[in-house]
This record gives C-alpha cells, structure tokens and sequence, in this order.
C-alpha cells in the first residue's frame, strides 16, 4: 500500500497558492451577483403540450396607432393568454384600444388602466355556426386599423431579425426584444429624426 505523504514544504505552501485572475474574476461576480440571480435570468421556461416539451416566447406589444412607434412591450411565456398582459400594454393615456378576439372581454380592465379608452376590439362574430355579417363587417373595419400597428412587428422580424428566439432564457430573450423594439422605433422616426436636426 503506497499512500504519498504530503511533505512539509507541500503543507506550508498549500495554502499559499496563486489565486488565478479567473477566480479572482468569479469571486467579484457572486460578490456583486450571487448564483442565484445568475440562473434565473438564464433559466429556460419550458412548457408541455399533450407528450411533448416546448420552448417558446409570446411578444406583446403596446403600439400608437397613428406614429407606429412601440410603447410597451411584454414578453411571456408561449402558454400564456394574450388579455393577461392588456394591463402592462396600456399606459393610461389611450383614447381607444384596438386588439384582435385574443382580448375580448376585458371592457373592465379598460376601463381601470386607461379610463378615457373605447374598447374597439374584435367582437366574435360567428356563433354556433351562425356568422353575424354585422360584426363580421365591423371587425373588418377594425382590422383596418391594426393592420398599422402590424408595420412596426414587421420591422423588429424583417430589419432586425427578430423572428426566432436566440437563447434558452425568458429573461435574456426579453431584453433582446426591448432593445430591437428601442432599435425599431428608430428606425421608423429615422426620417423625422433627420428633419429635426439643424443643417
């Protein structure tokens, strides 16, 4: 049985040994952030549908109908229902809120986050196989005007290649989409931005 004996120099010196810059580095960092955090903001959020695990991301967006530019925008989990998130969209100030059948029936939270909002979502208008052209027509009229909005989710998919997520994290993904929506609002305000500037 050979079992190596730690000789006095190796007990002296063994507690002398040379911190690395790398552990130096990871001291400083559980110091300012600890573990803990770190694993949150890079922890997937993963969902199950039927047998099988899925990873994904919903992108709400709060846009003004008439700049296009984006006011709000939440991200959430895929499993997620869009109306749980109308109170983070709305900052108070609408005169009326546009959406597609998704927020139907929130009137009340309406109502409580921008008091001074009409309620223009779309309504259904196909009930038990029946189709109320009059409500057919009116979303139509509706759709309209959230086809606008529609322009600046177009620029964050097509100008900033936002159209798949990047990482594994619900919190990385979602500041990647509020700096591409900070990115994308100016790159629509591009051309007023420029006229406002002196010459």
């Amino acid at each position: 049985m050979d079992s190596e004996q730690p000789s006095f120099t190796d007990v002296e010196y063994g507690n002398r040994r040379r911190v690395s810059r790398r552990e130096q580095f990871l001291e400083t960092m559980d110091a300012t952030i600890p573990w803990a955090t770190w694993v949150g903001l890079i922890e997937p959020h993963y969902y199950k549908k039927g047998n099988q695990w899925y990873f994904g991301m919903k992108a709400h967006f709060g846009v003004d109908s008439r700049t296009k530019l984006i006011h709000a925008a939440v991200a959430t989990p895929a499993n997620v229902a869009d109306s749980t998130v109308l109170p983070d969209l709305l900052h108070g100030n609408e005169t009326r809120v546009w959406g597609d059948q998704a927020y139907r029936g929130q009137r009340a939270v309406i109502r409580r986050h921008a008091p001074k909002a009409k309620d223009f979502i779309n309504r259904r208008y196909r009930h038990r196989g029946v189709v109320d052209a009059v409500e057919r027509a009116k979303n139509r009229t509706k759709s309209k005007v959230r086809a606008k909005v529609e322009h600046s989710i177009g620029v964050i998919k097509r100008v900033f290649g936002f159209a798949k997520l990047r990482y594994r994290g619900l919190k990385k993904n979602a500041h990647r989409l509020l700096v591409t929506c900070a990115l994308a609002n100016l790159f629509m305000a591009r051309r007023h931005l420029l006229r406002c500037q002196p010459a």
